[in-house]
């Protein structure tokens, strides 16, 4: 598989200082190690996460959240998908989640302690720039994305029970309040992860402290989000206290997966094609404590990383009706709870 471009997978730790990279055979769904990288100016034990990939998938940042709290910038190599460290960039804060915007040039991230969303220009070369602006949000500032336009910058609040609304100007990277600045969530659900459909009409919304998964037509012109339908991320006969964590959807926009750290679960959805609406898949079993997983650009392969169980599992994905399928388990890094995936030409 190697030395001729692919899908790499990046895993970032919660207790381990390293990024691990393998690389996925998208005929048969085997993983393949390429290196283990640890990144420099951390001391053991550290953290490698969160991670972010840049558009055009020539830069991977890391956000270091110990000491120092930097990004840290890696060139990959298009053929390998190895990783060469260009330098470390100056965060606001302990950063839960990075993003950059759809150009690339600069890194959104999210502080859940700092109650602060920021903005880091990024140099033409992958280098992190200083922070050029800082918003206070609501408490706990926990996700950030552009939405597909690249027009506004969402951010969930697990805290302040909201997702707040920035407009976003593509040219300098400058954030303003929308109008209105935020959509509230049910009192204590915990806002904490989203995503956007591809078709950028609808947006999910995953609420850590009582799993509920939030359905959001979104009006791209004005960044508006209306609720239409609220769902569970929890399996059958669930009883503790939910713990949700990470959310993503296929490429194409028709499943949707949820992960709930209490239960060890992944729970999937069909999504209505017209209204983005979600119907159950099912809830299938997973890595001890899956805080983070991805979905590979083909839509076939599902990767869901155990913070506990230090490994990581790929599940095939049903084309048909999206149920999972479990392939193999894969041995990583001390506490991997993040996984960003590149496909390379």
């Amino acid at each position: 598989m190697s030395g001729h471009g692919g899908i790499f997978i990046y895993i970032g730790h919660a207790d381990d200082s390293d990024i691990h990279v393998l690389q996925l055979d998208p005929w048969h769904g085997d993983l393949e190690p390429v290196e283990t990288v640890v990144v420099p100016g951390i001391a053991k034990p550290g953290s490698s996460m969160p991670l972010a990939v840049s558009p055009d998938r020539r830069f991977l940042y890391a956000g270091l959240r110990g000491d120092p709290l930097v990004a840290a910038s890696f060139r990959i190599d298009p053929l390998t998908g190895r990783l060469a460290h260009l330098g470390n960039g100056r965060l606001a804060d302990s950063m839960a989640y990075i993003a950059t915007d759809r150009t690339g040039r600069f890194l959104l991230s999210a502080s859940y302690g700092g109650n602060k969303i920021a903005v880091n220009p990024i140099g033409p070369q992958g280098f992190v720039l200083p922070p050029q602006q800082v918003v206070a949000t609501p408490p706990n500032a926990h996700s950030i994305l552009p939405d597909p336009a690249n027009r506004y910058v969402l951010a969930a609040c697990l805290g302040g029970d909201v997702v707040i609304r920035q407009r976003f100007d593509a040219a300098t990277g400058r954030l303003t309040p929308g109008d209105p600045p935020s959509t509230p969530v049910k009192a204590k659900a915990g806002p904490r992860h989203i995503v956007f459909h591809p078709n950028n009409r609808h947006l999910y919304l995953l609420n850590e402290l009582d799993a509920s998964l939030s359905v959001f037509d979104y009006d791209a012109a004005g960044g508006r989000l209306a609720e239409k339908q609220v769902t569970s991320a929890l399996p059958p006969g669930f009883a503790g206290k939910p713990w949700a964590a990470d959310l993503h959807i296929t490429p194409d926009g028709r499943f949707l997966y949820g992960s709930e750290r209490t239960s060890s679960t992944l729970a999937g959805f069909a999504v209505d094609a017209d209204a983005g609406t979600l119907a159950p898949i099912g809830s299938f079993e997973t890595e001890t404590q899956p805080r983070g997983f991805g979905i590979d650009p083909t839509g076939r392969y599902l990767l869901a990383a155990g913070q506990r169980s230090h490994h990581l599992s790929c599940y095939a994905i049903d084309q048909a009706g999206g149920r999972l399928r479990h392939l193999r388990q894969y041995a990583v890094g001390k506490g991997p709870n993040w996984v960003e995936i590149a496909s390379l030409p």
